[in-house]
């Protein structure tokens, strides 16, 4: 089965061909980057409008890439939520539409388990083999950390997760794009802040890390204070005598910001019992993330590839294709969902 994957939740415009779940025949991103970088973040309305632009043709590459007409696809599945609701609405009303003028079944998916399953698709080039022996089995830890979240859950089936820990603020991704804005590092903040990190020295700063002493929150992460430490307080938690350098600030701000992950992460490790630890979103690229889990003998760490980190219409694609093998559709009146319940908790 030939499953056309649209995505649009947020700046990307992807679109995708993946077979039987799992082979990529094609994988479309077009990036909205150079029109929200001077605003350091993305603005919500160019965003939709840029989908709507761009939609139509970045399908037609997929399509072509893949060496497919239209007539040779079996099935559309796309991103339904969460997202810019904006954003999301394009790309399901493009997907819908596509699907019922070739009356083909149709799938709206969300978006973080359609990260949580790329690390289960085959890339059509010579990294594929690899990518397909590091396929997870489940029961797996899930870490999604990207702008908008950062969820640890138990992942026992494709669609069966458990939401164990979230953010209680900011999300991971955010507090980069956050801290690189103020500083004006540049823009997207994470991949900006991990190339600085590596020129500078990590412990020029002593940032605090989150408390969260009130009520259950073992498995849960903040980002608000760090944030406010590495942009209001910067003088209070300087280590290193003389200068400092960005680099330096960059370098401090991304290892506490990966302690905090870790330790929440460690923890579900821990308790749940489970060695195998599944990684996806735009914040799974980060170089110090990727490399400290590496260290870690005794789990077993699987990331997608960088391209498949960030936001995607082949893992919409993959994901789509095993609800449609169980027999599972969505009507055609399905509308967008900007949140998702459980995927952010309160403090305490």
């Amino acid at each position: 089965m030939k499953v056309l994957g649209i995505e649009t939740s947020c700046d990307e415009c992807s679109a995708a061909v993946v077979e039987d779940g799992e082979k990529i025949l094609s994988n479309v991103i077009a990036t909205q980057i150079p029109f929200h970088a001077p605003w350091n973040g993305v603005v919500p309305e160019i965003a939709s409008r840029k989908h709507t632009e761009w939609i139509y043709a970045v399908t037609k590459e997929a399509l072509d890439k893949a060496g497919l007409a239209a007539a040779d696809i079996d099935a559309a599945a796309v991103t339904g939520r969460p997202g810019l609701l904006g954003s999301l609405l394009v790309g399901l009303c493009f997907a819908k539409a596509f699907a019922w003028s070739r009356g083909i079944p149709f799938i709206a998916v969300d978006h973080m388990l359609a990260h949580l399953y790329a690390p289960r698709l085959i890339i059509n080039n010579d990294t594929g083999a690899e990518n397909n022996q590091a396929r997870p089995e489940y029961p797996f830890l899930g870490l999604l950390v990207s702008g908008g979240h950062t969820i640890i859950c138990r992942a026992d089936s494709f669609d069966g997760i458990t939401v164990m820990g979230t953010t209680i603020d900011d999300a991971a991704g955010e507090a980069f794009d956050k801290v690189a804005k103020h500083y004006n590092f540049g823009y997207p903040g994470g991949a900006v802040i991990d190339k600085m990190a590596r020129n500078g020295d990590s412990g020029a700063f002593r940032f605090p890390l989150p408390s969260l002493h009130k009520g259950d929150h073992r498995y849960d992460v903040s980002y608000s204070g760090l944030k406010t430490a590495v942009v209001n307080q910067l003088e209070m938690f300087k280590v290193k005598k003389g200068e400092h350098t960005n680099e330096d600030i960059a370098a401090s701000f991304q290892k506490t910001a990966v302690d905090i992950l870790l330790r929440a992460l460690l923890n579900a490790a821990e308790d749940s019992e489970l060695t195998t630890i599944v990684a996806g979103g735009g914040v799974a690229a980060n170089s110090s993330l990727r490399s400290r889990l590496a260290e870690r003998s005794d789990l077993r760490c699987i990331f997608p590839p960088l391209e498949l980190c960030g936001d995607n219409a082949a893992m919409v694609a993959g994901l789509g294709y095993q609800y449609l093998a169980r027999g599972e559709q969505s009507p055609l009146n399905v509308t967008a969902q900007a949140r998702v319940s459980g995927f952010k908790k309160k403090y305490p």
